[in-house]
């Protein structure tokens, strides 16, 4: 006889309280294996799938694509013991379907971000992407608990075609060869059915690149892509007349405006970075000091260490290495307050955060031990992790644990900032853009590629004098890189 068991959304660990939907994995009536993804959610740190620990038939879905979960709220209910017909599927007895037991039916690993004990026995081809509900559809939420969501029916479209051999001659079913959930939102957003296409990548993976071609191609003969999904979630904008309107049962998600007004729901990374900022301002009285340097030799020396062969040097990791070195000379600044116990907490590892824009707001990845990398290690680390964040696959971990950040607002063409610490650490460098500006080199004026370095301080933890200290040092390694030598 089959067992329903209900799995819930796990404790996504990190002080991570709750997770907004992304998209379903699985169809009511699918059957799914032990450990097998069944929804990707949203964090406000990462994007993830999540792993269902039970093997069965999925019986019932809970909240539509769009709506936040908290903690411990049910995901979905699976019959454990039976098949979709109703026989037995996978337990050799009654007993073996009981959730905990040994007999394989339940992982137990349901850590978002983390990976399962053991892989599935088996796995089911994902059904057919269902079709587009309506605008305004209701997402089934209840006073209370979560209304399941009923199974939709596929969707039959026509395969399309676009020169260049960018689209298969079919759309055959079965598993998208896709990883990056941003390349599954950059097509459902721009409605193409990624099975049309042939991805570039190792085993015929999608990559963003091919979807982009795709559209592009598309753009260029005309050719409109299909819908298949309803409009992002994340922006509500005023009705129109021609709106089909709402039905009672409708998601409310954003109040009344007036016309012509655009209400951003503030949630997932967008709303984690406005709790983060408002709390840094609330309690740590920050300060600011800033220098220009002449960042001519720093330029010239990285370009003779890539001109001497082996992988390339970034600017990061060099202003990175030399954070590391001022921090250990400074290491008031690589610390952190805790309020509890009126103490100062110095720490003796570098865990050197460094602010990234990505398609999805504001992200730090943490470049873990930075103290102990050499350039070399630290440019392999950054790119690692660039890519990670603008791919959409950081992990909980890659995001948290910093004591130290470097900004990089250069890049956006702008020489200085104030920056808002990113709490709890206790200080940021920031990096303005280099550019040529008249300068005094040695007794006379010239133009020299400068740089303004700012260090934005929690005021608890040091005073000015160690402020401007270790700013004092970044800035000598900046013009000076033999500075560096007596640290390395």
């Amino acid at each position: 006889m089959a067992q329903v068991l209900e799995f819930k959304l796990p404790d996504l660990g990190e002080g991570l309280t709750e997770a907004e939907i992304v998209r379903w994995l699985v169809q009511v009536g699918d059957v799914v294996a032990i450990d097998q993804p069944v929804v990707e959610v949203e964090t406000a740190k990462a994007m993830v799938e999540v792993p269902c620990p039970y093997g069965g038939v999925v019986t019932a879905r809970f909240g539509e694509e769009g709506t936040e979960l908290p903690v411990g709220a049910p995901l979905l209910t699976v019959a454990v013991g039976a098949d979709a017909s109703g026989g037995a599927a996978g337990a050799p007895d009654e007993d073996a379907a009981a959730p905990g037991r040994d007999s394989g039916e339940g992982s137990g690993n349901v850590l978002v971000g983390y990976g399962t004990s053991e892989g599935p026995a088996r796995r089911r081809a994902r059904a057919v992407r269902p079709a587009p509900r309506a605008p305004g559809s209701a997402n089934g939420l209840g006073a209370g608990r979560q209304t399941p969501v009923a199974a939709e029916a596929p969707a039959h479209e026509a395969p399309g075609s676009v020169g260049g051999g960018t689209f298969a001659a079919g759309a055959p079913e079965g598993p998208v060869p896709v990883i990056s959930p941003l390349v599954r939102r950059l097509a459902r957003e721009n409605g193409l059915d990624l099975r049309e296409l042939h991805g570039s990548g190792p085993e015929g993976l999608i990559l963003r690149a091919d979807v982009e071609y795709a559209l592009q191609a598309a753009a260029a003969q005309g050719r409109t892509t299909r819908p298949t999904a309803e409009p992002h979630p994340r922006v509500a904008t005023t009705p129109t007349a021609a709106a089909t309107p709402a039905s009672p049962a409708a998601p409310i998600r954003s109040s009344a405006v007036a016309h012509g007004e655009v209400r951003v729901p503030l949630k997932g990374v967008r709303g984690a970075v406005a709790d983060k900022l408002s709390r840094s301002r609330r309690e740590i009285p920050d300060a600011t000091c800033w220098v220009d340097a002449d960042a001519a030799e720093l330029m010239r020396a990285r370009t003779a260490m890539n001109a001497a062969g082996g992988p390339k040097i970034s600017l990061l990791a060099l202003l990175a290495r030399i954070c590391t070195a001022a921090l250990a000379r400074f290491p008031e600044l690589n610390s952190t307050v805790d309020l509890d116990a009126r103490e100062i907490v110095r720490l003796d590892h570098v865990h050197l955060g460094f602010a990234a824009q990505t398609e999805r707001g504001l992200v730090v990845p943490v470049v873990r031990d930075a103290h102990a990398r050499d350039a070399e290690g630290l440019s392999a680390e950054f790119a690692r992790l660039t890519e990670a964040a603008r791919t959409g696959t950081l992990t909980p971990a890659d995001l948290t644990g910093g004591t130290f950040t470097l900004n990089n607002y250069g890049v956006f063409g702008v020489d200085g900032s104030t920056p808002i610490i990113n709490h709890p650490e206790a200080a940021m460098l920031g990096v303005g853009r280099i550019v040529p500006k008249p300068w005094v080199h040695e007794g006379e004026l010239a133009v020299r590629q400068v740089v303004q370095l700012s260090l934005t301080f929690d005021h608890r933890v040091c005073d000015g004098g160690t402020a401007g200290g270790f700013l004092r040092y970044v800035a000598d390694c900046v013009e000076q890189p033999a500075v560096l030598l007596r640290t390395l």
